[in-house]
């Protein structure tokens, strides 16, 4: 069978949004279904067709490639999907079939399904998320069965299938002209029936348990942080793998520094006196104290960065840096002679060379006590 244009294959005008694409389709799939058409090849290739015509029409992306380059756009990686049997279209396109029969027309038996994942909020101090630690965690989980492996039979049992059913997860009735299938009441659609329920879980497959596992913390992550363990989710349904699990961080605040990203703030206080003459400091580090160079004639509000001694970044060997801002005091309470002194330092700063300056400051700061 030539290929015929898509649009033309589902009734469609080429601008047709894409709910009248889907409501097309549906027409066509109920149309020309294999339970509607047994033994009609025609029937069969034309379900083929709308599906294949469904697929590209309904992405953006292939439907562009169609429009303009036609069927020569679409063939190959990202292009017709291919369809070899009706139940590649039933699996391609379950929610459309859901939709109409009130179940995926896919399912055949019980389907291997993930476990959810979980989430755990976790509060760290500001050491642990500098230096990075390895935390233990106690979590309540559903984990599978460990009497029956997860099969819900009890153990030298076998689960056994559907009677009603044979296996298929399904039955059909006939509805008129049309027969439906609908999911076995008896399995209720798993095609298994459990004659030997396991004790420990019931024939579910799954208990409750309190794992304990270890979480790396890695140095310098911060609030908002999200750590994926694999595997550490709820367990799967019908041998399906088990969820993940994500911490999620929040790093408790220190109050020695500000953060900023992998930057720290420390505000360091110095008198005017040692603001002018320089001065030397020890200000704290994540590490330890760190020594600090005041230079000379610094003002208040002025930021000396020690490059690399803040936090590190995350799975990286750089760190950022440690801003100490310069905040300069000036005495509010003076006695009589250190006024006297400030406006001798005054008069000097405008009669004098840069020397005499410096000595007057000196003298000051030898009346405050702070020499």
């Amino acid at each position: 069978m030539m290929q015929r244009d898509y649009y033309e294959v589902l009734s469609v005008s080429r601008t047709a949004g894409e709910d009248e694409i889907k409501r097309a389709y549906r027409k066509m799939a109920m149309k020309y279904h294999p339970d509607h058409n047994p033994g009609d090849d025609e029937a069969e290739q034309r379900f083929k067709e709308a599906a294949e015509a469904y697929d590209i029409l309904r992405d953006p992306d292939k439907r562009a490639r169609y429009d303009r380059f036609g069927h020569a756009g679409v063939q190959g990686n990202g292009g017709v999907g291919g369809f070899g049997s009706a139940e590649d279209i039933f699996a391609h396109f379950s929610d459309i079939f859901g939709d109409l029969f009130g179940f995926s027309s896919a399912s055949r038996g019980p389907r291997a399904m993930a476990g959810a994942d979980l989430r755990y909020n976790l509060t760290v101090s500001f050491a642990q998320a500098a230096k990075g630690d390895e935390i233990t965690l106690s979590l309540p989980k559903h984990v599978t069965c460990p009497d029956c492996k997860g099969s819900g039979a009890a153990p030298g049992s076998k689960v056994e299938s559907c009677r009603q059913c044979n296996g298929t997860g399904q039955v059909r009735r006939s509805q008129g002209f049309f027969q439906i299938a609908m999911p076995c009441p008896i399995c209720q659609g798993t095609g298994q029936m459990i004659t030997k329920p396991c004790a420990k879980c019931r024939g579910e497959g799954i208990v409750t348990d309190t794992r304990e596992l270890v979480v790396r913390v890695p140095a310098g992550v911060d609030t908002g942080t999200r750590l994926r363990v694999r595997g550490e989710g709820e367990a799967g349904v019908h041998g399906g793998p088990p969820g993940d699990l994500y911490v999620v961080l929040t790093v408790e605040q220190d109050k020695r520094w500000q953060r900023q990203g992998q930057n720290l703030i420390y505000s360091q206080e110095i008198s005017f006196v040692q603001a002018a003459l320089g001065h030397k400091v020890e200000v704290p580090g994540i590490d330890g104290p760190l020594p600090l160079e005041v230079p000379k004639g610094v003002q208040s509000g002025t930021l000396l960065r020690l490059a690399g001694e803040g936090l590190p970044y995350p799975g990286r060997r750089e760190r950022g840096d440690l801003l100490v801002e310069v905040k300069v005091l000036t005495p509010t309470r003076l006695s009589a002679r250190q006024e006297e002194l400030l406006r001798e330092f005054e008069q000097a700063g405008e009669q004098t060379p840069l020397e005499k300056v410096k000595k007057a400051a000196k003298k000051i700061s030898k009346a405050m006590g702070l020499d």
